[in-house]
């Protein structure tokens, strides 16, 4: 039993030894709490910083991917789109340098030419092709009259009426056969002339040439009487 309350009872320089560090303890833990708050601390702005580094890097495939799924954009009215087009053909277009009113009425001048005479030159082919296909023989290019711009037109009628002072009415008729049904057409038309004189009356038959316009009416004079009314 003596032995056993030896064995218990703790030597005196182990208490004497464990008293200090009892002492010692709470300057210790304190000191290890500092450490850990600031360990904490520094791990938490850590953490923060890698926060906000992704969220900054993820951001621009976020606005890329707002761009991208924007709505594409509505098609232009049929209108819209054509002047459009226009106007990027006329801006496509150079500028003509400015002209005097002499060179655009000469260039007008020449370009209703060169139409007439295009139109001129279409005319003769229709007609002979028509005739072709009909069976009849076409007079040849140079026995017909040349008639060319500016040319006065010459008509011959029956005079129907000399009522009005210097003006006599002509009637103009014409024959022709339908190109289809082949039969022959007859019809006439009237038209005022100038007689300065009065030479014509009711029944002659005369010859009236185009002219300027001498009234409201009148675009013809007369040139002479052929025959006279019996």
């Amino acid at each position: 039993m003596a032995d056993e309350e030896k064995n218990e009872t703790p030597p005196e320089d182990e208490t004497a030894a464990a008293a200090p560090d009892a002492e010692a303890s709470p300057d210790a833990t304190a000191a290890e709490a500092e450490a850990a708050a600031e360990d904490a601390s520094e791990s938490e702005a850590a953490a923060s910083e890698a926060d906000a580094e992704p969220s900054g890097a993820e951001g621009a495939p976020a606005e890329d991917a707002d761009a991208s799924s924007e709505p594409p954009e509505a098609p232009l009215p049929p209108r819209e789109r054509r002047r459009r087009e226009r106007a990027a053909k006329a801006a496509a277009v150079p500028a003509r340098p400015p002209t005097s009113p002499e060179e655009r009425q000469a260039e007008r001048a020449t370009t209703r030419q060169r139409k007439a005479a295009i139109r001129g030159g279409r005319r003769p082919r229709v007609r002979d092709k028509a005739r072709a296909a009909r069976g009849e023989v076409s007079e040849p290019m140079a026995a017909r009259p040349v008639v060319r711009p500016g040319t006065q037109k010459t008509r011959q009628g029956i005079v129907v009426s000399d009522r009005a002072a210097k003006t006599i009415t002509v009637r103009i008729d014409i024959t022709r056969r339908h190109p289809e049904y082949r039969k022959v057409v007859r019809t006439s038309s009237t038209l005022h002339a100038h007689d300065e004189n009065g030479d014509a009356h009711i029944g002659d038959t005369v010859v009236v040439r185009e002219s300027r316009p001498l009234s409201r009416t009148k675009r013809w004079r007369l040139i002479e009487v052929v025959e006279r009314a019996k």
